[in-house]
């Protein structure tokens, strides 16, 4: 909920008190009995609002959620969705619908955010793209200025140098990779800004689900590496969003 709208929107006489009052009422959250939805995270993150996770739940409470923060004018942004949720919400919502089937970031944007700084999103192999592009997705929807450099991994190191200039112009860096993970401490041994290293599940038996890559980044010997969980990719994005945001100079996120 855009707090500052709502109290503009009284002051212009759009809205009554009445009716302030009754959006008002959902702060600081709402209780929808199988979810209790953060209504003043966006308040209190400097932007950042409430983020559905869609794994697990049902289609209707995938549905309800979207329904429900979307109606105080706020963007929402789930992960992990499946194309039934996709649609569901699509047909509560309509045409300002997003989804991406390969990362299953959904997204319904009341306000497209304007770009600001650059988060670069590199990934290992082509394997790695779906966890990549959550990552990318993610800042997008948070206001970043993103460049995508994907399939850059070490195994075809001269693959990486060539792009090495245009990846060095980003405020933030995340790597993505599975396999042994090396791209993230390859990469922070070239550059000069943070590095947010996300490992991957993708690689054969002996790289455990995404333990090796994950431990690899961990036991980097380059400096000005953070590290995420396996798989996070949302987590990575939300992460690089904020120090973009600091690094350009700002710091709520312009809508």
């Amino acid at each position: 909920m855009d707090i500052h709208k709502l109290l503009q929107q009284v002051k212009q006489g759009e809205l009554s008190i009445p009716e302030a009052e009754e959006q008002l009422r959902h702060l600081p959250y709402e209780d929808i009995g199988f979810a209790k939805l953060d209504h003043h995270r966006h308040l209190r993150s400097g932007g950042f609002g409430e983020v559905v996770y869609c794994a697990g739940k049902t289609v209707e409470q995938v549905e309800e959620i979207f329904r429900r923060l979307s109606a105080g004018g706020s963007n929402v942004l789930g992960t992990r969705a499946s194309e039934p949720q996709h649609q569901a919400v699509e047909r509560a919502l309509g045409g300002s619908v997003g989804f991406d089937p390969h990362s299953g970031v959904l997204t319904h944007i009341v306000r497209q955010p304007q770009p600001t700084g650059c988060v670069t999103v590199c990934s290992g192999g082509t394997s790695d793209i779906p966890v990549a592009e959550e990552a990318a997705r993610t800042a997008e929807f948070f206001g970043a200025g993103v460049m995508r450099v994907y399939d850059v991994g070490v195994a075809g190191i001269h693959r990486l140098l060539d792009q090495i200039n245009r990846i060095r112009e980003a405020n933030c860096i995340i790597a993505v990779a599975g396999m042994e993970g090396a791209l993230a401490g390859v990469l922070a041994g070239l550059v000069d800004i943070p590095v947010i290293a996300v490992p991957t599940s993708v690689g054969y038996g002996a790289s455990f689900g995404g333990l090796a890559p994950l431990l690899t980044m961990l036991n980097s010997c380059a400096e000005g590496i953070g590290v995420v969980n396996i798989d996070n990719g949302f987590g990575a994005g939300y992460l690089a969003t904020q120090i973009n945001r600091l690094a350009a100079g700002g710091h709520s996120i312009k809508e």
